[in-house]
């Protein structure tokens, strides 16, 4: 099943998305209110770590990038696979809701994704599904900036090495009648085979009616002298920071986890793919991870029965 509890990669990606946000033009991704939710404490916290080395980061990053600070260069290491994930999910999203008005969206680890406050559509019940721990510092720096958490939003606290993330979904009024969109961003690097379809197996239990998934995912590969140099300095990383990601899948893995539990893959963007879309003609360096891919696979079960009960 799914782990976030508020890990050091994803304060990363937090603090990757504000200093994005604040600092740079061309925008991949614009999450224009990290920095506000995040904090100017925690941004700070992590922008020392960065500078200190302690987190591990700079040490990773590639040796053609352009800056010499450690921060931009962390920054210029890590940003292409938040930015462009989250701009992926954004545009499949508004693909999703416009064939399905008033559709339910469960954000899988949310972290201190801003979703809830980007959304401009109170008709979406959206379901963020995040460790009781993480959610109690979210909703905290939510009070202390005086921001409204509107009806349509739901916090679901889950404990994955406890809880059931389905049974938490139903007792807090998720429909599986309703369209459901689910989103897992950065989450598969750490599961393996069989937990990632557990995940999915679930889903599929959930939803009664039309349902979709978005992820990315890193494709498996050797490590070995042809790795490319980023991929072997991201695992790298993550493993000093003692959160060491798992082989990776493959795309006939992926397909079949999917297709075992009534979901087809209407979308796969590869790097190459990836880079086309969202890093064409930047004049920053910021190019595509050799190793990610994204993921949008949908499932049409009006007909099924529901496994699962409140």
């Amino acid at each position: 099943m799914i782990e976030n509890h508020e890990s050091m990669t994803a304060k990363l990606c937090s603090f990757v998305r504000a200093h994005h946000s604040n600092n740079d033009r061309d925008k991949i991704f614009d999450d224009y209110l990290a920095f506000d939710l995040m904090g100017s404490d925690e941004y700070c916290n992590i922008r020392d770590l960065i500078k200190s080395g302690k987190c591990g980061a700079c040490e990773s990053c590639a040796t053609q990038c352009p800056y010499r600070d450690k921060v931009s260069r962390t920054v210029h290491f890590l940003a292409p696979i938040p930015l462009s994930r989250e701009a992926f999910a954004f545009d499949i999203f508004h693909e999703f809701t416009q064939k399905n008005p008033g559709c339910q969206y469960v954000i899988c680890g949310a972290g201190m994704d801003s979703f809830l406050f980007r959304n401009e559509d109170p008709s979406i019940s959206v379901f963020e599904v995040d460790h009781p721990d993480t959610q109690k510092y979210k909703k905290m720096r939510i009070a202390q900036l005086g921001w409204t958490v509107q009806k349509n939003i739901t916090f679901v606290p889950v404990d994955f090495s406890r809880d059931n993330m389905a049974d938490k979904l139903l007792k807090a009024g998720f429909d599986p009648s309703r369209p459901t969109l689910f989103t897992i961003l950065g989450v598969t690097y750490y599961l393996t085979l069989q937990a990632f379809e557990n995940t999915i197996e679930l889903m599929d239990a959930l939803s009664t009616s039309l349902s979709a998934v978005i992820l990315d995912y890193p494709e498996k590969m050797k490590m070995d002298a042809h790795t490319p140099e980023r991929v072997l300095q991201l695992a790298q990383m993550t493993e000093q920071l003692g959160e060491a990601m798992t082989d990776g899948f493959s795309f006939d893995e992926m397909r079949g986890v999917f297709a075992r539990h009534h979901f087809e893959i209407q979308k796969h963007l590869s790097p190459k793919d990836i880079q086309y879309c969202y890093f064409s003609n930047r004049k920053d360096g910021l190019k595509a991870f050799e190793n990610i891919h994204f993921l949008y696979a949908y499932k049409d079960s009006k007909d099924a029965s529901l496994e699962l009960s409140a």
